[in-house]
């Protein structure tokens, strides 16, 4: 048996309503992590006209699936947790305002004790492009729009300045409590270097990739380590059937990634 030592630590998950987050959670949970799991329900995004979710599926990957889980509280997560023996809450905030911030800590440690570990998950994605009039539709069938303030203001708020400001309150609160132990994981995409059709989301993404660096650098003299993960195409409700079947043909291992890893 491998034990990892995480036992009685403490972990903030964003994004942890479904997919990577979720399933993120239920991990650190089994290791004996108590885990405070934030979220946001998120508003449908726009496909093909005509198309809804009573035309399609409701268990079938794909866009109406997808925003049918992306809608989700993570209560769900939460009781599968519980039900195993383990420890987790959840608050429903969204990382797009600063306030959000320091209200996870203190929720965190109210309920649950200071947090050891910060798992950056959460994201935000519309499929923004520099083609003026595009009517193309990105891989998981939703519409694309010519970028705006607004597209890349909303990407960068929730993709990079949050993960900054939670990286610094992670920090601070630490060292403040002269604990020489923290670890900090974001997650990426293998897009960020350039994202077609999805360009504030990789290039903000990219920017989380480059807080997360810095953070390795001057945090680990205090025992703290920064990690990126950065998986490529993951089933988390998005990947249609057959855009699944292309990947897996594309991929080396014939297989779409799985939230909860191999199969």
């Amino acid at each position: 048996m491998i034990h990892t030592g995480l036992q009685n630590k403490v972990a903030i998950v964003t994004g942890a309503n479904h997919g990577i987050g979720a399933a993120t959670a239920k991990a650190l949970a089994a290791e004996g992590v108590a885990v405070l799991m934030n979220f946001l329900r998120m508003p449908h995004l726009d496909g093909v006209k005509g198309q809804s979710a009573a035309e399609i599926e409701i268990t079938t990957p794909g866009l109406a699936y997808y925003n049918h889980q992306r809608s989700k509280s993570a209560e769900e997560v939460v009781q599968a947790i519980r039900e195993r023996g383990g420890r987790a809450e959840a608050i429903e905030a969204d990382l797009a305002d600063p306030a959000t911030i320091p209200l996870l800590f203190e929720q965190a440690e109210a309920l649950l004790g200071p947090v050891d570990i910060l798992i950056n998950n959460a994201d935000y994605c519309t499929a923004d492009t520099f083609q003026s009039g595009s009517t193309d539709l990105a891989p998981g069938g939703y519409a694309i729009t010519e970028i705006t303030s607004e597209t890349h203001d909303r990407h960068f708020a929730v993709n990079s300045r949050a993960v900054a400001l939670l990286i610094a309150e992670f920090a601070r609160r630490r060292r403040a409590r002269g604990i020489h132990w923290g670890r900090i994981i974001s997650i990426t995409t293998d897009g960020a270097p350039g994202f077609f059709h999805e360009i504030s989301y990789g290039a903000s993404k990219y920017a989380l990739e480059s807080y997360t660096r810095a953070a390795a650098e001057e945090l680990g003299r205090y025992g703290i380590t920064a990690n990126i993960i950065s998986p490529g195409p993951v089933q988390t409700g998005w990947i249609t059937p057959e855009l699944e079947a292309q990947i897996a043909a594309e991929t080396p291992l014939g297989r779409a990634g799985q939230p909860e890893g191999s199969r």
